[in-house]
């Protein structure tokens, strides 16, 4: 007998050489229904496998990481398997088909270029395969038997992978009814189980990521548990197709990348509002919150980067240049330069803790492929903050940056969850300054009572990190804050205060931001928005209508009102009807429309039009002055 322990903390006994499946089936038969993958000892392994040793066991469903995996990998050998039915006589070359967070892939050697009319004739024949309900049947084999085997078959790339596993490596096959393919798993046990998928489109992609390889054909697509899931997932991408930042980025005319400089964008008037705007919001919340603004230089030299940590553990990610003779380094991170300026004084235990915020334009080398918009970009600015502290202000910091991050968060109707991340293998300092570290951040989400989830490994080179996901109106979540505890920089710096018995002691130290970058989160915005912004943010905030020429005097007395208060108001005196001009403002997303005609001029009102309503109200320019001001100042989400 073995002993299986299960997540809850029990203990099943079982005969040895009992499979994972049985298992469940002997536990429950609506759970073996729901079942697509386990984890033995934390790690996926096939339902099929025989368990014959005390291990942990976990079952996964599609709501697991591992359940989700092992569906959409085994969606990606339907995929293949699809392919070599229709194009048995295109010569046809697999190469590899991962699993990926949202779905699936497959790298295809052939000659055929295939279209959107082909993807739908091979999902046809996947969805055939799926009724088939053929079986998954992992083997083992010996290097030199899967050699031949690929090699007869003439599948060049399979063989490639094969002669590059180690000696010793074992090698595994996965047979569904006549296809068989080269593949570590995990899978569900039939084909049956992929219920909904959806083939989503075909792009080029280098062999092994290499451009000196030869293009393939990469197929895209998705897979669910159930039909009702992917459409709702299909809706999610076409509604986010439609809020897709880059191309509302030009219809809202507020920003642009060039040729003349990928990754490195630019911003128009009306992109700067809102950019103004969000780092005038920053600064009046952090001075609220006790925090003092610097700036540090974009250039310093070689000696510095080396001191810190980034020559040895960032540079890939670095611009260079010389200045007179010597190495220099345009800065990737604001942290160094905050170093030094904490370093300029000798600081008492009654200055901490010491709060700098830096809105600090940095630079960092993005491979061009990765580039994307305003989400992934080459320079960008930063707000961050460095808050030097004494050892036992630690949790009582962190909570007070936390306090930060909800209020600017809920500003934007943005909900967010927590993640811990922990120590990687490329880091830097002592075993017991990362456990202090690490145990910091986590005492203080636990006693905040914040659900988070650990990503091992996963944390900075100088120290773990507490990452912020926010969740957008249609369901998306996006990285944005991040709390990083470092006790390394302190000490690399030999930064010290003086504490209450009179000597030197070491702070430690909070790297923070909460946009994480302004660029980007300026595109977070776009999308949340669709790109009606909130009034206080939107480039435009009121568009005065006239109706005839002889309402533009009246139209331009209330511009210039309303100008003089400080709003953002214009005036379309296009000789246009009401109508279209109506239309065009609805199109721009801007907050408010004022129609005048002759009752407004006479009565001293405006005719006024919310952003998506139909409806319109007659109010006094006093009455609709006080609104506009008041949804302003709250910061409201609604017009």
């Amino acid at each position: 007998m073995i002993k299986l322990t299960m997540p809850d903390g029990s203990i099943r006994e079982a005969e040895a050489g009992i499979t994972a499946l049985e298992l469940v089936k002997s536990i429950s038969n609506s759970l073996a229904k729901k079942v697509l993958a386990v984890s033995i000892d934390d790690k996926v392994m096939d339902l099929t496998t025989v368990l014959d040793k005390d291990a942990v066991v976990q079952f996964l469903t599609f709501e697991d990481e591992g359940g989700r995996h092992a569906l959409r990998h085994t969606a990606s050998h339907i995929l293949a398997q699809a392919v070599k039915r229709l194009y048995k006589d295109e010569n046809v070359q697999l190469a590899i088909g991962p699993a990926i967070e949202n779905g699936f892939y497959y790298d295809i050697d052939m000659e055929k270029r295939l279209t959107d009319e082909d993807l739908k004739e091979i999902e046809k024949e996947m969805h055939k395969i799926v009724k088939e309900n053929l079986k998954l049947e992992r083997k083992l084999v010996s290097r030199q038997e899967a050699l031949d085997m690929f090699t007869k078959a003439g599948e060049n790339y399979k063989v490639e992978l094969i002669n590059d596993l180690p000696e010793d490596a074992e090698i595994s096959l996965y047979v569904q009814g006549e296809f068989t393919d080269l593949c570590a798993g995990p899978h569900v046990v039939s084909t049956g189980k992929v219920k909904a998928l959806k083939l989503q489109s075909v792009a080029g992609a280098y062999w092994r990521g290499s451009e000196k390889n030869k293009m393939l054909q990469r197929i895209y697509g998705t897979a669910f548990e159930k039909k009702d899931d992917l459409d709702a997932y299909l809706k999610m991408l076409e509604e986010a197709a439609k809020r897709d930042h880059r191309k509302l980025g030009k219809e809202l005319d507020l920003f642009s990348i060039h040729e003349e400089g990928p990754g490195f964008p630019f911003f128009h008037p009306n992109g700067m509002i809102v950019r103004n705007e969000l780092i005038n919001y920053w600064r009046e919340v952090h001075r609220r919150y006790g925090y003092q603004e610097i700036s540090t230089p974009m250039i310093l030299n070689r000696e510095l980067w080396e001191r810190s940590g980034h020559w040895a553990h960032y540079k890939e990610n670095m611009y260079f240049t010389q200045i007179d003779g010597e190495e220099y380094a345009i800065k990737p991170m604001n942290c160094p330069g905050g170093m030094l300026v904490y370093k300029t004084q000798q600081h008492s235990y009654r200055d901490l803790p010491l709060r700098a915020g830096e809105l600090g334009l940095v630079h960092r080398h993005e491979l061009s492929g990765a580039l994307h918009g305003l989400f992934r970009v080459r320079n960008f600015t930063q707000d961050d903050a460095h808050i030097f502290m004494m050892p036992n202000q630690i949790e009582e910091e962190i909570q007070n940056v936390i306090n930060l991050f909800d209020e600017v968060y809920s500003t934007f109707g943005l909900t967010y969850h927590a993640e811990l991340s922990t120590r990687p293998e490329d880091s830097m300092g002592s075993d017991e300054m990362w456990e202090l570290a690490t145990n910091g951040l986590r005492n203080a989400l636990e006693h905040r009572g914040l659900d988070y989830v650990v990503n091992e490994g996963d944390g900075a080179f100088y120290g773990p990190k507490i990452d912020f996901h926010l969740k957008d109106s249609i369901g998306r979540t996006w990285q944005c804050g991040t709390i990083q505890l470092d006790m390394q920089l302190p000490e690399k710096f030999d930064l010290t205060y003086i504490g209450e018995d009179g000597q030197k002691h070491r702070p430690v130290m909070i790297h923070r931001v909460v946009y994480g970058s302004i660029e980007r989160f300026i595109g977070i915005l776009i999308e949340n928005y669709a790109g009606a912004f909130p009034t206080w943010l939107a480039p435009v905030q009121a568009k005065i209508l006239p109706i005839t020429d002889k309402h533009m005097d009246y139209a331009f007395e209330l511009k210039k009102k309303m100008f003089d208060l400080g709003l953002r108001v214009e005036v379309d005196d296009r000789n246009e009807k009401v109508g279209y001009k109506m239309r065009e403002a609805q199109v721009k997303k801007i907050p408010y429309m004022l129609v005048v005609g002759d009752q407004e001029m006479e009565s001293g009102t405006v005719n006024m039009r919310r952003h998506g309503e139909k409806e319109t109200t007659t109010m006094t320019v006093d009455e609709f002055i006080q609104y506009i001001q008041k949804n302003i100042a709250e910061k409201s989400q609604k017009y």
